[in-house]
């Protein structure tokens, strides 16, 4: 689990819910709710499964059926993931096409074993940014050529935008754009890092 606490307190903040009714829930005394949320201690994998349900985003066929399609049929190379534990719920064509994987078997899976090393280094910086927070301004970054596997990515830069779904959960879009463009069309966004000298070019992913 990423920064599952974090994510804790932002529902909270939405929802009202006390941390008694959380630690009810898990079966753990508000102290150590509270140190989740801190992000000084982590729950357990039993811990963190009682509660999953509460903040793991779902998109619903009905409600979420228009943000599901706009992403599919993108010309981009995007894909959408739950903000909490990076499961995918959308990817566009042109995503499948770097991942050269039709992504069938993915959805509903967790990305993040995939993740290179300057996404997770962008991951860990999203506290500091108020990611968590109620209202969380885009947050970019670049990212080296990777391949575990199973999906390859980039080299090049990535912008991470979150919003919320029909039932008040959490997702983040991704999309891959080169610099100039991502300057230009997000002026909100906030860098994490930026490509090494001579690093960004046009790099055919089919």
């Amino acid at each position: 689990m990423l920064d599952f606490g974090r994510s804790l307190r932002r529902l909270r903040r939405l929802t009202g819910m006390k941390q008694s009714h959380l630690a009810e829930l898990a079966g753990v005394t508000q102290a150590t709710v509270s140190r989740w949320e801190s992000g000084t201690h982590q729950p357990t994998p039993e811990q963190a499964a009682k509660l999953l349900p509460l903040i793991e985003a779902r998109l619903d066929p009905a409600s979420d059926a228009m943000l599901k399609r706009l992403v599919e049929s993108s010309s981009l190379r995007v894909h959408l993931v739950c903000d909490v534990t990076h499961r995918l719920l959308a990817v566009s064509k042109a995503r499948r096409e770097e991942w050269r994987n039709d992504a069938s078997g993915l959805y509903g899976e967790t990305l993040w074993p995939f993740a290179s090393p300057w996404i997770r280094d962008g991951e860990a910086r999203l506290p500091d940014l108020g990611w968590y927070e109620l209202s969380a301004l885009p947050v970019a970054g670049w990212t080296d050529f990777n391949h575990p596997g199973t999906i390859r990515m980039g080299p090049g830069m990535w912008l991470w935008e979150r919003m919320q779904i029909s039932d008040g959960r959490f997702v983040r879009l991704v999309t891959s754009m080169k610099l100039e463009d991502l300057r230009r069309t997000v002026p909100a966004a906030r860098f994490v890092s930026l490509p090494p000298e001579g690093g960004e070019r046009d790099w055919n992913p089919l």
